[in-house]
C-alpha cells in the first residue's frame, strides 16, 4: 500500500528489469562507464515517476551476463530504496544464459497474481556468444514474457540489431541505437520514465487476459537530440 493525501491505495507490484551485457567489449571507449552512469542518473526520475503514479509499486531486478549470467540485484527492490552498484566486465556475450535465467524469474509461480506486466531493458554491444535462440524460444513460452514491455539498447556499431530485434517481437518497439554516452544517457532516461510511466498507468490495468501490445501504449521516443552536444569522430562508439 502507497501512502497519498486522503490515505491509502491499492497498488499492483510492476517489476523493472535490466539485463545487461558485462562481455571484454564493453570496456572499450568507455561504454560500461557509461552505462552505469547513465542507470544511476536515471534513478531520481524513476523514483519521481513511481511516485507520481499511486497505481504501481515499481521494483527493480537486475541481470548481467558475459560467460553465464547471474543476477546484479536478485531480490526486488522497492523503486524508492533503488541504489546501482557498478557492474564490471570480463569474458563473452552469453545472452542465452541470460534469458534462460531471466524466464525462471517470470515463472506464473514466481510472479504476484495481482502483477502488472514486467518492463524488461536488454542492453548490449555485440554478439552472442551461446545457443541464445532456444533460450529466446523458452523464454517467450512464459505468459509473462509475452505480456512484458521489452526494450532493447544496441550500444555501438557492432551490437548485433537483427537479435535485439527478435527479443522484442516483430509487432515489438524498434530497437534503439545508441552510438556515444549521450545518447544512451537520453535512452535510458526514455525507458526509465516514459516507458515506465505507460507500463504503470491506469490504462495499462486493462484485463489480464489482453496482450500487452493492447494494454500499453508506449510513446515513440523523440530521435532530435538537438540538447546533444557536438561530438567528435573518437567520442562515436
Amino acid at each position: 500500500m502507497k501512502m497519498r493525501p486522503g490515505g491509502e491505495l491499492a497498488t499492483r507490484p510492476l517489476e523493472f528489469i535490466w539485463l545487461a551485457d558485462c562481455s571484454i567489449s564493453m570496456r572499450n571507449s568507455g561504454k560500461i562507464d557509461a552505462l552505469n552512469e547513465a542507470i544511476r542518473k536515471s534513478i531520481p526520475h524513476m523514483q519521481e515517476v513511481a511516485y507520481e503514479n499511486p497505481n504501481a509499486q515499481v521494483f527493480i531486478r537486475a541481470i548481467k551476463f558475459s560467460s553465464g549470467a547471474s543476477w546484479h540485484i536478485e531480490e526486488r527492490v522497492p523503486v524508492e530504496e533503488f541504489d546501482w552498484n557498478d557492474l564490471e566486465v570480463k569474458g563473452v556475450t552469453d545472452l542465452g544464459a541470460a534469458f534462460k535465467l531471466l524466464k525462471d524469474s517470470l515463472r506464473v509461480t514466481e510472479m504476484s497474481d495481482r502483477a502488472l506486466p514486467p518492463v524488461i531493458v536488454l542492453i548490449s554491444d555485440g554478439q552472442p556468444t551461446d545457443d541464445y535462440k532456444s533460450a529466446l524460444k523458452e523464454l517467450m513460452d512464459e505468459p509473462w514474457a509475452v505480456k512484458a514491455v521489452k526494450i532493447a539498447i544496441a550500444i555501438g556499431r557492432s551490437a548485433n540489431k537483427r537479435i535485439l530485434k527478435e527479443f522484442c517481437g516483430e509487432q515489438g518497439i524498434e530497437v534503439l541505437s545508441a552510438d556515444n554516452a549521450e545518447t544512451l544517457v537520453e535512452y535510458i532516461k526514455w525507458v526509465s520514465t516514459v516507458v515506465l510511466q505507460a507500463a504503470s498507468s491506469p490504462a495499462s490495468q486493462a484485463s489480464d487476459t489482453q496482450t500487452m501490445g493492447i494494454n500499453v501504449s508506449i510513446p515513440i521516443i523523440d530521435d532530435d537530440f538537438e540538447d546533444i552536444e557536438t561530438i567528435s569522430v573518437e567520442d562515436v562508439w
